[in-house]
């Protein structure tokens, strides 16, 4: 999934879970959960692009990630502390900043090794368009739900 895509969902925990000693591991646990639905991300290709350009697209992926993070608690769950949030957005995110090592810089020994390979087994790969409408309509019906409930 999306750097994006994590962040929405930590986003939802954030709002509907104030104790951090639950809401933590829950966000965690969601990063492997949320792998395993059918999914493109910006890794899809990797291997038949530069460093540069996929370093990029990752990069505006995080960015983006927080930002619409930003706009969600502002405009859809504002009783929620955007600080709390963040955290949340980089809890659900966390198994992807801990295999960045691996990934963009080539440093193949544990623990990147470790997390990268637990990683693979969660991984459910759907190149575009499907992969990325199947993690926007899920991405959207938990918000609304989220919303609702």
């Amino acid at each position: 999934m999306t750097a994006t895509g994590h962040a929405v969902i930590g986003t939802v925990i954030a709002a509907k879970i104030g104790n951090p000693s639950v809401a933590i591991p829950i966000a965690i646990a969601s990063h492997f959960a949320a792998d395993l639905l059918p999914h493109w991300d910006t890794g899809y290709h990797r291997r038949h692009e530069s460093k540069t350009r996929f370093f990029l697209n990752t990069a505006f992926d995080v960015l983006l990630s927080f930002v619409l993070s930003y706009f969600i608690i502002k405009f859809l769950f504002v009783q929620t502390s955007i600080n709390y949030a963040f955290l949340m957005v980089f809890m659900a995110q966390l198994p992807d900043w801990l295999t960045a090592p691996y990934v963009f810089f080539d440093i193949k020994y544990p623990p990147f090794t470790w997390i990268y390979m637990l990683q693979k087994k969660f991984d459910r790969k759907k190149d575009l368009p499907w992969g990325f409408m199947n993690q926007v309509a899920i991405l959207a019906a938990i918000v609304i739900l989220a919303k609702i409930l």
